[in-house]
């Protein structure tokens, strides 16, 4: 199969491009490599990538209309997995045009592309954030979700919304993944679980929101991988539109001051907390209702918080031991689109 892999650079589409090739298939992958957190760290995964014979990479915004009407013109994907996004729910309050920018109107281009090239299926990044002030847990994907309450939750909503009018006005097979707190090795400095370690490894004070008074349902990033490799591989046919929605959660939410304490016992060191009110934007707990994905999908996450975080802590170890080395020969790396 040969695969689009928007976000390659990120988190999640850097591990989803390893385990594809891995596999055998042949990953095109894109991303625009933005500021928005360290893109030395970018780099250095696509490090770990670039020179495999089946990879293919091409810096690239998806909210440019015609490079992306090029991109769909001159290649023949199968599949397309789209993972690039502005992300964070607290940045989407300072700097709202990102994620118009980037998740509606690189959204539109993408379905657009995919319209045009009669893609097999076309499998995309959606949030527990768009749960927003539900109070029901866990969350089902039958679940009203009109009451977002950061932006990016509102811009995932309107990218089911959007795959749900393609699917049906152009038959194509959409699958959005609603993915609830993902962590692991070569994640996002940004979230939580990262910055906890960090300040933890350095001494210094963690932010506890809520004062601790949270739950998430943390998922390991290669239960992720699997549960998207297994959805592409099964494209949905509805007869109304080929259109689904799943969650991809441990279905298994952990108390925030219980998270605290499996990294410590991870980094056999404590932490200093900080303990503050709720932030806005934020939510009290999350929890994935996963039914669907068992019965149709046949999958559930299945990796323990403790055995995930202890992987994480070691990654961490490696790469800030020899992250010097890794960033400078990430750097050296030309990643240009071998066409």
């Amino acid at each position: 199969m040969k695969v689009l892999i928007t976000g390659v650079a990120g988190f999640i589409g850097f591990h989803l491009a390893s385990q594809l090739l891995e596999a055998g298939h042949q990953v095109y992958g894109i991303d625009n490599l933005n500021d928005y957190y360290d893109v030395k760290l970018k780099y250095a995964r696509l490090a770990q990538i670039a020179y495999h014979p089946q990879f293919t990479f091409q810096p690239l915004d998806l909210s440019d209309r015609a490079l992306t009407a090029q991109l769909f013109s001159r290649h023949s994907f199968e599949g397309v997995v789209h993972l690039a996004a502005q992300a964070g729910v607290r940045y989407s309050i300072n700097n709202p045009h990102a994620y118009v920018d980037s998740n509606l109107v690189g959204f539109m281009n993408i379905l657009e592309g995919c319209r045009h090239s009669k893609i097999q299926h076309l499998v995309y990044a959606s949030s527990s954030s768009v749960y927003g002030a539900n109070t029901k847990v866990p969350f089902a994907v039958s679940d009203l979700v009109d009451q977002p309450i950061s932006l990016y939750a509102a811009t995932k909503k309107a990218n089911e919304l959007m795959a749900h009018s393609y699917s049906h006005l152009y038959n194509i097979p959409t699958t959005g993944l609603r993915f609830f707190t993902v962590y692991g090795p070569w994640g996002r400095p940004d979230m939580a679980y990262f910055k906890f370690v960090d300040a933890i490894a350095k001494s210094k004070p963690i932010d506890v929101y809520n004062f601790g008074k949270m739950q998430r349902d943390f998922t390991y990033i290669d239960d992720i991988v699997e549960g998207v490799v297994r959805v592409l591989e099964n494209p949905p046919n509805t007869q109304a539109a080929p259109y689904k929605i799943y969650n991809i959660g441990h279905n298994n939410p952990v108390e925030l001051l219980t998270f605290i304490e499996v990294i410590e016992q991870a980094m056999g060191k404590r932490a200093i907390k900080n303990l503050l009110p709720m932030q806005m934007g934020d939510v009290p707990a999350t929890y994935a209702d996963i039914d669907d994905l068992m019965q149709d999908i046949g999958f559930k996450p299945k990796t323990s918080l403790q055995e995930g975080i202890d992987r994480f802590v070691k990654w961490y170890s490696r790469y800030y031991a020899n992250g010097v080395q890794t960033v400078q020969m990430a750097q050296k790396t030309s990643f240009v689109a071998r066409i």
